[in-house]
Parts: C-alpha cells; structure tokens; sequence
C-alpha cells in the first residue's frame, strides 16, 4: 500500500480542518469526474498526434519535445492502448498539481490559506481539467509549480537538495514545451530585479540548478542540430508573424471568460498587491513569477501566433496568485465593506459554476446525442466527436475483399493520426500534403515518418482508400481542397459519404488508382464533380 493523500500533506490546525475536508472533497469528485470523461471521450486530434509520436519516441519533434510522448507510452505500457491508458499519466498529473500548491501556500501562509489556495485550484477551469487530455500543458504546468515552491525554499533556507529539486523542475519544463523559456525568463527576473534574487547569485545552489536544467534542454537542441533547426524554426518563425495585429488586445476578455470574468479580476488585483508588497519576501518572487508570464504572454500574443488557441498560455503565472489570494482576502474583507465580501463570494460562485459548465459541456461531448445537442447553442464539439464513426466506417471498408489491398490515406494528419489511433498502428496510415499540417508543424515529422504524400509516392503504384475530410477546412475553401484531392489521386471514385451531426463533421470515402503522376491531371472524377459532392 502506498502513502495516502494526508500522509503527503502538511500538518493543520483545528482551524483548518473544515478547509481541509472541503478540499480533499472537491478534489477526489474533480478526479473522478475526469477519470471518467478520460475513459469516454474520443481522442482529441492532437492527443492521437502525440499518441504517434509515443510510438516512434525521439530525441524531440517538429512540434514538441518529448515529454509528452513519453508519458503516453508509459501510460499505454501500464493500462494498454486506449483513451483511458494514453491520458492515465496526466490524470495523475492533474491530481498532483493541487497538492504542490497546498504545500507551497501552507509553508508560506499556514495550513488554512493552503487549503484555500488547493480549492481555488480546484475551481479555476484551466486548472480543474488539467490532464482530463494528453496535452503538454499538464507536464509544464506541474514543473511551473514545482519550480515555484523549490525556488522558494532555496532562497529561504539554501538548501542544495533545493536547488536540484529547482533544475530538475525546469529540465521537465524544457521537456515539455518550448515555453519552458517564459519560466526562465521570471525566475531571472527574480534574480536580477529582487534583493533576495539577487543574493543568489554568489550561491553554487543557483549554478548546479542551471546546470540541470540545460540536461533537459539538450534533447531538443540534439533533434534541431540533426534536423535543420525545424521544430525551433516552426516555434520561432514560421507560427509567428512578429507584426503587431490588434486582436491580441483581446486576450484579457479571452481570459476573463475562461478564468470566469469576476475571478479573472481578482486575480489581477492579486497581481497588483504582489507587486506593491514586492519589496519583501515572499511577495517578490510571488510578483516577479506572476507578472512576467501573465504580462509577457499578453505583449507576445500581440505581435505572435495569432491563428492557434492561446487561452493557456499564462497558465503558470496564475500558480503564484493562487497562493497568494486567500491570504490577501483574508486581510481585505477585515477592512473593507461588506460589498467586498459579496464581491468574493460572487467571484468564487460564479467560478464554480464556470467548472461545472465546463465539465459539463465534456460530458456532453462524451454521451450520445450530446454534440447535437450542443451544436444548437453554436457550442459544437468538434474535436471530440466524429472520430469513432469514421474509423468504424473505414474498418468496414477494408474488411470488403476489394479493399483489402488498398493502402490507407487520410486527407490530413490529424484524421490520419486519429484513424491510426483507432487501428492501433495494425496498418500505416500516410497523409496527403494538407494545409493544415504545415499550419501545426506536422510536415518535418511526417517526412521523418514516411507517412507523407511524397512517401506514399515513393512506396509505389498501389490501390488507395483515401478518406477525406471536408470539415476540416473553412466552409470557402472545401470545394477547392476536394478539387485538389482528385487531381492529386489517380481515377478516384466515390464510395461512401459519411455525413455526422447534420453535417457539422463530414467524410468522403475514396477509391483511387494511386497517386496522378507529378503535374498531371488525374482521370476520373472531374473537379466540377468534386465540388458538387463536396456540397
């Protein structure tokens, strides 16, 4: 038997004890609901992308390093493949995170602002489903706050195990995602603009932390030295348009919506009264982590990527203003009105319900009949659902004597990674140069796999099922792509339609000779047929 969950945890007072049983509550419901949404819905695109890379592990990827990947194979090897073994590691994950943070807010304002600050992590959205997918933000998240508390303790007590708990924390972030740079970036901020920050820099501890960390970010300079620096050109470059656009002035309503929008403000005011105290610790190191993600994030998304979703990005940086706010609360409401008190408890109520609504509109997602339902409040699931019925179609079809030969492609690497998933690498499933694969900085990695057009050319004349999907692309530009898909195939012939959800998800299912020869325009179907099934 293993420790339990009090075990592990921090001494209380009897003060705390109500605290206490609110938060093992609220977390062990948390954990269920996601183990049970982890088990029952489909894989979102990215997750089986990844679940690809888990099978061909690497030094890093064109899009990633290699942590995620990692985890996804240590999950399948314990649980066996499916959603539920591919997610099981960042399940876990997400449940660890509330306790870094109970134990970090409990050494630096006692055992009742911990459990508080365990809650309020609970309630946050982005933080309540952390790990319900294999998505890398789970990794870098809990390294985010295990850099936090061990920067904390060294500077406190200077501990050498301190320090090397901190490196090896930033090593995983490196492990994890690129934006393991903006977690440098605060902690440098600390050590150059604190007087706690900066006494650190004559103590070894400091340098052996440094030293760890590069270990984690030597496997993604490895790939980028053996590959043409693509994976750190696609993050730095060409996902970037490093020109100011203005919808990035909207990133504060984005976040008020999915931190719920009273919440959201007082997370600022948080930030701001870190800020004030900065000159003493531990509200220095709690500004500096605080202000450089959530400030940084805001100036970069106004000059970068602007096409992606970037709701979690200042993830990290609201890890310190959790800790901090129900102590700051605490002393507020003791001196101002009972309006301010009302203002709180609407802020947490209104958070509550911005969980529930969000785990809700999972399960919805998960159960028949669900993604209709939410496609008549213009709140379509679309990542989550279409992918079991396709694969099961596609299944049917190969099992058809003359199809059994054919070699299977999907229009895009998020449908072929999807329908890999589905057959659990029993078959090689390639992909057609789609736009979307550059879009996301898949097209490097599939020309590492050979799962690409130009490798499906290479492997030679052989019969095709390709399975395209129409509703990946914007409503304008279907009709063009599908035009494409049949000058880019050789005497293709429609054999199926599949249409989902009254036709929000949408599949052709075709039989083509091969690939047309290069600059050729394939016989068969005519492009004007093509655009006419694409309607």
């Amino acid at each position: 038997m293993g420790p339990s969950i009090a075990s592990v945890m921090p001494p209380e007072t009897a003060s705390a004890a109500r605290w206490r049983a609110a938060f093992l509550t609220v977390w062990a419901i948390v954990l269920i609901v996601k183990v049970a949404l982890a088990a029952t819905l489909a894989p979102f695109g990215d997750e089986a992308w990844y679940w690809q890379e888990s099978r061909a592990l690497d030094w890093s990827f064109s899009d990633l390093p290699v942590a995620t990947a990692a985890l996804i194979r240590c999950g399948e090897s314990v649980f066996g493949h499916g959603t539920f073994g591919m997610r099981a590691p960042f399940l876990l994950i997400g449940a660890l995170l509330p306790l870094v943070l109970v134990r970090c807010a409990t050494r630096l304002f006692g055992a009742r602002a911990g459990w508080q600050a365990g809650l309020l992590a609970s309630g946050l959205p982005l933080l309540a489903t952390l790990g319900l997918f294999a998505l890398p933000d789970a990794p870098l998240t809990l390294c985010a706050a295990l850099a936090l508390d061990a920067l904390d303790r060294a500077v406190r007590d200077g501990r050498r195990q301190d320090w090397i708990v901190l490196g090896l924390a930033l090593a995983g972030a490196w492990l994890s995602h690129y934006r393991a740079a903006m977690l440098l970036l605060a902690g440098l901020a600390f050590l150059l603009l604190t007087a706690r920050g900066r006494a650190c820099w004559s103590t070894s501890g400091l340098w052996l932390a440094v030293a760890i960390s590069i270990c984690g970010l030597l496997p993604l300079l490895v790939f980028n030295v053996q590959h043409d620096w693509v994976a750190l050109g696609f993050q730095l470059v060409e996902r970037n348009p490093w020109s100011f656009h203005a919808d990035g002035l909207l990133q504060p309503f984005e976040q008020a919506i999915v931190c719920t929008p009273v919440f959201y403000g007082l997370l600022l005011w948080t930030l701001g009264s870190c800020l004030r105290r900065a000159n003493a610790g531990p509200w220095d190191l709690l500004a500096a982590t605080a202000a450089v993600p959530v400030i940084g994030y805001f100036v970069f998304g106004c000059f970068a990527d602007d096409t992606r979703l970037r709701l979690h990005w200042p993830l990290p940086g609201y890890l310190p203003l959790l800790l901090a706010m129900p102590v700051l609360l605490v002393e507020t409401s003791r001196a101002t009105l009972p309006a301010w008190r009302a203002i709180v408890g609407g802020a947490i109520a209104l958070l509550c319900a911005g969980t529930l609504a969000t785990f809700g509109y999972f399960a919805l997602a998960a159960v028949p009949g669900g993604a209709t339902a939410l496609a008549s409040v213009k709140a379509f699931p679309e990542h989550w659902v279409g992918w079991n019925e396709v694969a099961a179609r596609t299944r049917a079809l190969l099992d058809q004597p003359e199809q059994r030969d054919a070699v299977l492609v999907a229009d895009n690497f998020m449908l072929a990674a999807e329908l890999d998933f589905a057959f659990g690498r029993t078959r090689p499933v390639y992909t057609l140069d789609h736009p979307i694969n550059a879009k996301h900085g898949r097209v490097p990695q599939l020309r590492l796999w050979q799962r690409d057009e130009e490798a499906l050319r290479a492997a030679g004349a052989r019969p095709l099922l390709v399975v395209v999907e129409p509703t990946a692309r914007r409503e304008r530009e279907r009709a063009a792509w599908l035009a494409q898909v049949c000058t880019r195939t050789s005497a293709p012939r429609l054999l199926e339609r599949l249409d989902l959800y009254a036709g929000r998800k949408r599949y052709l299912f075709l039989r083509a000779d091969g690939l047309a020869e290069v600059g050729a325009a394939a016989g068969g179907v005519a492009s004007a047929d093509c655009v006419e099934v694409a309607r």
